[in-house]
């Protein structure tokens, strides 16, 4: 059924697919922090083993309220890995070493990427597609990638 909630449905789709690219860049960066907190080693494991699962939790909550939005302005979330794949800025990325800071570098730089897609595009849901809702709730999201990526940022000083 289609949302009739005061913006054009020409609007709401460039706004879907928007949000489709983030929900895939989400959904690569979550897989990515589980697999530095299931294979991290060294002498650190223990702290880093828990810090990823902080981080993969709230990257969990974060994707389910991407998938939401989207669903919110009558359109259908991607849900298949060949289309997260297809649709994301981020690369898998595979490493010999399973160190903690390796892991930490690869992290920072996709969450750094996801920061930088979501400040392009604030204003241009707010101005040109007349969505101030996703725009306010990019706004949200974008600080709590600032915070991950502070905390992850911060084991490399």
């Amino acid at each position: 059924m289609e949302a009739k909630i005061g913006i054009s449905p020409a609007h709401l789709a460039e706004v879907a697919h928007s949000l489709n690219t983030l929900l895939a860049d989400e959904y690569v960066l979550y897989t990515k922090t589980r697999k530095a907190h299931w294979n991290v080693e060294g002498p650190d494991f223990y702290n880093k083993h828990k810090f990823f699962e902080e981080q993969y939790n709230q990257l969990a909550d974060m994707i389910d309220e991407v998938a939401e939005r989207i669903r919110k302005l009558g359109h259908y979330a991607p849900a298949s890995l060949k289309e997260f794949l297809e649709l994301t800025h981020l690369t898998e990325e595979s490493r010999a070493q399973n160190d903690s800071l390796s892991y930490i570098r690869v992290l920072l730089a996709d969450h750094e990427t996801i920061l930088i897609h979501l400040r392009e595009n604030i204003n241009n849901y707010a101005d040109t597609l007349k969505d101030m809702g996703t725009s306010d709730y990019i706004t949200g999201l974008m600080e709590r990638h600032e915070t991950m990526a502070w905390m992850l940022r911060a084991h490399l000083s």
